[in-house]
């Protein structure tokens, strides 16, 4: 019973994380993209963007602060963790080439 609960409150945890974290960045993303001018229709590139950057930040850094203490918390391979952030910088710039 107690593991379930930590496991329910991690998982709520996650959901706030990636909805706050996932509208802040996306409003950042969307203004940037607004004031430079990027076509609207490419934004949803740079949301992706921001849920790959927060899914490595949560696996590297915030699952070993929360409730959960159970098994599969390991970091992301280094290799791994620099292609996911790799292919995010790259869906942050592509509206601004396949928008022009």
């Amino acid at each position: 019973m107690k593991t379930l609960l930590r496991t329910l409150l991690e998982l709520l945890r996650i959901i706030i994380i990636f909805a706050f974290f996932g509208a802040l960045g996306s409003a950042i993303i969307v203004n940037i993209y607004t004031r430079l001018e990027v076509s609207e229709t490419f934004s949803w590139l740079g949301q992706i963007a921001i849920l790959l950057i927060l899914f490595v930040l949560y696996r590297n850094k915030w699952q070993f602060s929360g409730w959960y203490n159970g098994k599969g918390r390991e970091k992301l391979p280094k290799n791994v963790s620099l292609t996911l952030i790799l292919v995010s910088i790259v869906l942050i710039i592509s509206p601004f080439i396949l928008g022009s």
